[in-house]
Order: structure tokens, then C-alpha cells, then sequence
């Protein structure tokens, strides 16, 4: 089975995120991905309100005791000092700094400071999701900021950013000017304000600006790191590089004779071709896509509730996939390699049957895989284990 389609299996939990941000997926990426700026009008009176709301940041800073880098503050394109928004305290009799003093920081906001919640994918569970899905389905590690601007504040300076991006605004509204991408021909400034549900797409590069707020404004930013062919080719250079001929050295005096080292060299660079050409592609892309597919960030809410409940369970005690889960399973020799997305199980091979059947079913009672695992205690040492893990959760 393809890895498209477990995935596909694994991750369609409604609209799929590239959807949500750009309409027509297929032909975004076939016209605009990595080409030029794509102003999206969102079609979801919502939005994308799921994911950020003005409460949520109220909630975010005024209760979880936030602390920088996880946030900061800007003010007409200048960083305010940490001190003038943060405290200090202790935890567990240890001295803690820099955490946000909820009401230095809405004081500064009245003032027109805008609020920055930074990595905002490591501590909130719905932009965590949606970054989730929208990486392994872009194949490229995504990453969050949100940027909260009360009215009449000035906007963000022309740049540009060193990775792809996603404007998502959340509520409220924004003016942005976007010029050209690199290599996109010369043209006058895309200039829009975007509503809740609208996004602007930008590729690596693109000079952009936000100009001054009329109404309060909300809206996450998500970075796409894409990767390069040649970090790719990096991949293939390390393999060929395990020649125990290359670590050989030039020949001493070579620069007497710069000749001979050159067509010693044109001898060597022809014989690398060739090695190049016969490396297993395959191979070097299935080490990348286990790679990246057991180093995203893990979703785990509800994991140690479900941890206890699966303690007690018989063959009649049902499972369903965590909503968002990935499987993938590759065979290697005698071993079962299962790809959860955050992590790498092996198992033994004669596992891959009930494997199998977990991957194909979003839902099962313990006791319809004992065709696959005959034996009733290895079922639940097998359930408890995926549970733990993080791939199944008992339906209670």
C-alpha cells in the first residue's frame, strides 16, 4: 500500500488544511506552490476561528503563566523590553523569569503594542493539529506565530521572510501590500484587506507589509520550511561519500603538477558519476520519509486517561484511531517498522496482519483481529502498547 493512502486514511478529519487555505488544492499547487503571492477569499463565515480567538489569547496569557520566547511584544516595528511585560516567581521553590504579567501586557496592548505568540504550534492544541496535517500533507515541517494588533497601530515594515507562508486571518481585519516573489515578473503590489477566512499564500523571499490597523486584528502566520532538491542531493553525497576511497589522500606535490591533479580529478569526478547514478533512490527517499515521519510534534491529549482505561480491556473493548493519527508500515527483513508520525516503533514481522487491520479500520472491537493474532493476551499486550503509544484510544 502507498504511503499517500495511509495517510490520506490517517489525517482526513474533515476539510484538509491546504484546502481551508487555498480553495482548490490540486491547482494551487500546480500553478501558485513556490511561483507567486495567492490571495485566497475564504468561502467559512467562521473562518479560521477554530484555531485562534481573541479569548483564546486572553485565556493563553492571562492563566497558563506564558513565558518568552514563548511570546513578545512589538511596538511600531520595535521589540518592547521583556521587562516592562514579564515577572518573575518560583516553581517548586526554583526562581522562574520572563513569564507574562497578564496586566503589563493588556495595558501595553491598550497602547497600541502588538502581542506576538511565538511556536504557538507547541502549546496550542488546535494550531498543533492543524500545522500537523497541513506538514504531512505539504511534506514540509510547518511552524506557527499568531499576531494579535489592537487598532490603529502601524503595521509590520516591508521584508521578507527565509521560508514559505500562509497568512491566516483568525478575526478581526488587515491591510497587506505583497510585491513580487523571486523570479515572479515585475508588477505593481498586490494590496488586500483580508477578512476572517481569508489567506494570503507567499513563497520564500516575497517582500510583504501589513499597514496601519483601522480595527483590531488577529492572525497566525504559518512558516513552511521547504526542502530544497539539494538537501536531497545531500542525502545521496553522504551515501556516495561512504567510498573508503574517498578519504584517500590528493597526492603530495600536486602543486607542481596541477595537470596531472586535474585529470586525476576529471578520472575520479567520471568514476562519481557513475556511483551516483547507481545509488538505490528509493532507499535514500524511504530513510527521508521515515525521517520526517517520526519527528513531528506529538498529539497526545487524553493519552493518560486512555493510558489507565486500557488497563481493563477484553476482546469486546472497542478502539478507534486517534482523530489526526498517522500509520505508515514498511517491512524490513524480519521487522515491522510502524511510522506514527512523532515517532519509530519496530516490531516483530509476524505482527504486520493485526497491523494491517488497525491501519485499515478507523474502528474495531480487540477480538476481530484474532484471525490476524490468534492469541488472546498478545491482542492486548499489542492494544495496550498502541494505546500508549499514542495510535489507538478504547471507546468508552
Amino acid at each position: 500500500m502507498s504511503s499517500v493512502v495511509e495517510l490520506e486514511r490517517a489525517s482526513d478529519s474533515g476539510r484538509r488544511p491546504l484546502a481551508r487555505c487555498t480553495g482548490d488544492a490540486g491547482a494551487f499547487l500546480a500553478t501558485s506552490w513556490g511561483r507567486g503571492p495567492v490571495l485566497h477569499e475564504g468561502e467559512d463565515p467562521a473562518g479560521f476561528g477554530d484555531l485562534l480567538s481573541l479569548d483564546e489569547v486572553d485565556r493563553i496569557l492571562s492563566t497558563t503563566s506564558l513565558r518568552t520566547p514563548s511570546f513578545r511584544l512589538v511596538k511600531a516595528g520595535e521589540q518592547i523590553p521583556e521587562s516592562v511585560y514579564t515577572r518573575s516567581g518560583t516553581t517548586g521553590s526554583k526562581p522562574v523569569s520572563g513569564m507574562a504579567d497578564p496586566a503589563r501586557v493588556f495595558g501595553l496592548f491598550e497602547q497600541g503594542a502588538t502581542i506576538v505568540l511565538q511556536g504557538l504550534h507547541r502549546y496550542h492544541e488546535p494550531v498543533t493539529r492543524f500545522c500537523r496535517d497541513l506538514e504531512v500533507e505539504l511534506g514540509h515541517a510547518c511552524q506557527a506565530n499568531a499576531y494579535i494588533t489592537p487598532p490603529g497601530a502601524q503595521g509590520l515594515e516591508l521584508h521578507d521572510d527565509p521560508h514559505d507562508v500562509f497568512v491566516l486571518q483568525a478575526f478581526g481585519t488587515k491591510s497587506w501590500e505583497v510585491h513580487e516573489a523571486p523570479g515572479e515578473p515585475e508588477r505593481e503590489p498586490l494590496r488586500a484587506e483580508i477578512r476572517p477566512g481569508d489567506c494570503i499564500y507567499m513563497p520564500t523571499g516575497t517582500p510583504h507589509a501589513a499597514s496601519t490597523q483601522r480595527s483590531l486584528s488577529g492572525h497566525l502566520t504559518i512558516g513552511v520550511h521547504v526542502v530544497a532538491w539539494k538537501e536531497v542531493l545531500r542525502d545521496a553525497m553522504k551515501a556516495f561519500e561512504a567510498d573508503p576511497t574517498l578519504a584517500e589522500p590528493i597526492p603530495a606535490g600536486w602543486t607542481a603538477h596541477p595537470e596531472a591533479f586535474a585529470r586525476e580529478l576529471s578520472e575520479r569526478l567520471a568514476q562519481a558519476g557513475s556511483a551516483l547514478s547507481n545509488l538505490d533512490a528509493r532507499g535514500i527517499v524511504h530513510a527521508r520519509l521515515e525521517r520526517f515521519l517520526s519527528t513531528r510534534l506529538p498529539l497526545l491529549r487524553g493519552g493518560l486517561v486512555e493510558q489507565i482505561l486500557a488497563e481493563d480491556i477484553t476482546d469486546e473493548t472497542r478502539f478507534e484511531r486517534r482523530e489526526g493519527s498517522i500509520l505508515v508500515l514498511r517491512t524490513r527483513d524480519d521487522t515491522l517498522i510502524a511510522l506514527l508520525g512523532d515517532r519509530r516503533l519496530e516490531m516483530p514481522a509476524w505482527l504486520e496482519p493485526a497491523m494491517r487491520h488497525v491501519a485499515d479500520a478507523p474502528s474495531f472491537a480487540l477480538g476481530e483481529i484474532s484471525t490476524a493474532l490468534p492469541d488472546r493476551d498478545s491482542r492486548a499486550v499489542l492494544a495496550r502498547r498502541l494505546v500508549r503509544e499514542g495510535l489507538l484510544r478504547p471507546v468508552t
